[in-house]
Order: structure tokens, then C-alpha cells, then sequence
């Protein structure tokens, strides 16, 4: 039995078993044809999400160079560190970007550092001498955006690459490597439910994966593995016993069915055996949008304004201010079309993950992000006689997507 984690198990170690981010690859295939030619490979910037093959491809093209690799997290390594292992410039003919020393023992090697974000601006200058020099080949690595996150005297010498989710179908076939490796057996619909709770991360994939195996008897992994592997957690209130639980719902049932007295009853019950009036106010907060919603904007101003009361004065000044609420509440007009609605959002998000921003409607504050396309086609509403155009604002996969 390996100690290894199954995605470090199966990180591929050839550009031609990487899974995925196929534009990528073809970039790189082409860097590494240039350079057995020209012994010269640029430093690059990886930005993408996690789970994505930053770090994989690092070492896939250290190892399809032939080159020393190092690899540092920025959480946790000084830039002293990273310098003690550039080689000695000492002698050297300054060739220009990308140089390469005299000797052959001397060839830069490769410096990856991931979660490049993580250092500061001055110890990103640090890096500019070796990477200017040629001493090393840096790759660095970040989720967050290089143009907010990176200095731009580093992202002018180095070549953003930038990766995106894995999609189901690569998410599958990693998902199956693991399958293989692991001598286990996935029904089609397990597969199908993994590959989409994954939200395009192939490390959670696969480590979801083994942990299921783990958590199974026999060879075959089944659904409820998998979601106890994900590790769901169920949001609720700290246990107070039934009848706390039963009589705060009667108080919210008896709102919901427009009966001030019973709810003034309930509010009484709970006010009078102790119970924390912001608790209630709490409660209160919510009906307002869950059951009242645009039927009466007003409901919630006046719920909030019950809840600041309550921290204000306290009990027993503020409960005629819950009580004024709960009466307000119980004879306004109902509607849970915002419930509704925001249930079918939840549903989206759980179901598709993180979708990407359409292009047309990113915000482009630097030449970088507009190169790269953001923000074009956007049509600024304002600007137009008609004051309403077609532009989808939905991701991809939910155009058309109605919720209210």
C-alpha cells in the first residue's frame, strides 16, 4: 500500500498523459520543440483554479527538459531560500534573457513557485535579477489574477499561460486512471456525480475517490461513499432539546398562515421562558424575506430595525418592538417567490460550480485583461436609444436560465 496520495500517484509525467487544457499543451509542446533547438525556454506564470495542472505541467516540462527542478510554496519559503540554489553568476558572459552558462553542469534550472500571489512586492523585485539573467527559469503559479497580484516588471519576463476548470469529460477520464489504479469499480451515475461535485478540481476528484475507496467494504464504490467522502457538512443550530425546536416553529407557522394572535402566543412562550430575543429577531429577519419578500419590501426594514432594538435595549424594553414585528408580519401579504427563486440558484451552483464570467461582461482595468479579451462585446445599456439590449449575462450553460 503506497503512502502517496493517489492524485501525487498519478500526476502524469509526460507532456502527451497530461489530461486537459488542451490550448495549454500546445502551447508548451511548441516551447519545448523551440528549445532543443535553441537550449532557450521563457519563464512563465501559470494563472488558473486550483485542481487545474499548474503544478503538474511545472514538472512535466522540467522533466521533459531534462532540467534541475525546485519547488517552493510562497506560504512558506523566503526569497533567500529560493537564491541559495541559483547558481553562481560569477564569470558568466551575459548572453540576454535566457542565458545559458558556459558549462553544461551550470544549466539554469528550473524554479517553481506556487501561489506566487503570496509574495510581497518586494520579495517578487527579488526574483527579477535571476529571471532578467537567465540564471534560472522561473514558473510561477497562482489562482488570483497576475495582473493584481504579480508586478509587472516580473509579468513583462515571464509568459502568462492561463488554465481554466477541467471539464466532466477530462474530470472523467482522470477520475478513471484513479479507478484503475485503485483495482475498484464506479457505477456510471457515480462517476457522473463525482466528475460534477468536483467543481473541475482533479485533485478533489481524486482524493474523494480515495477516501470512498477507503470508506468501502468491498470493490465497489457506491453513491453514499461518495458523499460522505465530500464531507458535506449540514448546517443547523446547536441542539436545545424538541421543545425549543417545535415552538420556534410554531411561531414561524403561525406567521407564514397570517395569524397574528397565535404567533403574539408563541412569541410570548419563548420571551417568557428566556429565550435570547436576538434569536428571535433573528427568525424574524428571515420570514421577512423568506415568506414576505416583494410583497412588502417594508416588512424587512422593520425586522432589521426589531433586531437592532433588540441589541440596543435588550429584554424586557424590547419586546413589544418583537412583538410590533411579529404582528406587522403576520398581516402583511405573502410571497416566497425569493425562496423559490434563490432554491434554483443554490441548485445551479451545487449542480455546475464555479461557470466562468462570460468574456463580454468581465471587467477589464488593465491592457493585459483587454488583450486577453475581457470586457469585449459588452453593450453598455446607457448608451443605446432602445435602453435595453440582448446581452446575455448568463455563463454558457444557464443562457436563458429563468428563476423569478
Amino acid at each position: 500500500m503506497s503512502l502517496q496520495p493517489l492524485a501525487e500517484r498519478l500526476r502524469p509525467k509526460g507532456i502527451d498523459d497530461f489530461v486537459g487544457q488542451e490550448q495549454i499543451v500546445g502551447v508548451i509542446k511548441t516551447l519545448l520543440l523551440r528549445s532543443k533547438e535553441t537550449d532557450f525556454f521563457p519563464s512563465l506564470i501559470f494563472w488558473g483554479p486550483p485542481g487545474s495542472g499548474k503544478t503538474t505541467l511545472a514538472r512535466i516540462i522540467s522533466n521533459e527538459l531534462g532540467r534541475t527542478f525546485y519547488e517552493f510554496s510562497a506560504v512558506n519559503t523566503s526569497t533567500k531560500e529560493i537564491e541559495k540554489i541559483i547558481p553562481n553568476q560569477e564569470n558568466r558572459k551575459d548572453k540576454g534573457l535566457g542565458i545559458l552558462p558556459e558549462e553544461k553542469d551550470e544549466i539554469p534550472p528550473i524554479v517553481f513557485v506556487d501561489e506566487i500571489h503570496r509574495f510581497n512586492k518586494a520579495q517578487q523585485d527579488s526574483l527579477l535579477p535571476h529571471v532578467e539573467k537567465g540564471s534560472i527559469i522561473f514558473i510561477g503559479a497562482t489562482t488570483e489574477n497576475p495582473s493584481f497580484e504579480v508586478i509587472s516588471p516580473l509579468m513583462s519576463r515571464c509568459r502568462v499561460l492561463i488554465l481554466k476548470q477541467h471539464d466532466e469529460d477530462d474530470l472523467k477520464t482522470i477520475i478513471n486512471r484513479g479507478v484503475s489504479l485503485l483495482k475498484i469499480e464506479v457505477e456510471s451515475n457515480v462517476l457522473d456525480f463525482l466528475s460534477l461535485s468536483s467543481n473541475g478540481d482533479a485533485r478533489i476528484a481524486l482524493n474523494v475517490l480515495e477516501i470512498a475507496s477507503n470508506l468501502s467494504k468491498s470493490k465497489k464504490i457506491e453513491m453514499n461513499h461518495i458523499e460522505n467522502a465530500l464531507q458535506r457538512r449540514n448546517l443547523g443550530f446547536d441542539l436545545k432539546g424538541e421543545e425549543f425546536y417545535n415552538t420556534i416553529s410554531a411561531l414561524h407557522k403561525s406567521l407564514r398562515g397570517s395569524d397574528p394572535d397565535s404567533a403574539l402566543y408563541w412569541l410570548g412562550r419563548m420571551l417568557e421562558a428566556g429565550q435570547d430575543p436576538i434569536y428571535v429577531a433573528r427568525r424574524l429577519v428571515r420570514f421577512a424575506s423568506e415568506d414576505v419578500g416583494l410583497e412588502d419590501p417594508q416588512a424587512l426594514i422593520l425586522a432589521v430595525s426589531a433586531f437592532k432594538a433588540c441589541e440596543v435595549i435588550g429584554m424586557p424594553e424590547c419586546n413589544l418592538a418583537l412583538a410590533e414585528t411579529v404582528t406587522y408580519l403576520a398581516k402583511a401579504p405573502k410571497s416566497n417567490k425569493l425562496y423559490t427563486a434563490y432554491g434554483k440558484v443554490k441548485e445551479d451552483v451545487e449542480k455546475y460550480g464555479n461557470l466562468p464570467v462570460p468574456f463580454e461582461i468581465r471587467n477589464a482595468p488593465t491592457k493585459f485583461m483587454k488583450e486577453i479579451g475581457y470586457g469585449k462585446g459588452y453593450k453598455y445599456e446607457h448608451s443605446l436609444e432602445a435602453k435595453k439590449t440582448d446581452q446575455e449575462y448568463m455563463p454558457e450553460k444557464l443562457k436563458g436560465r429563468k428563476y423569478l
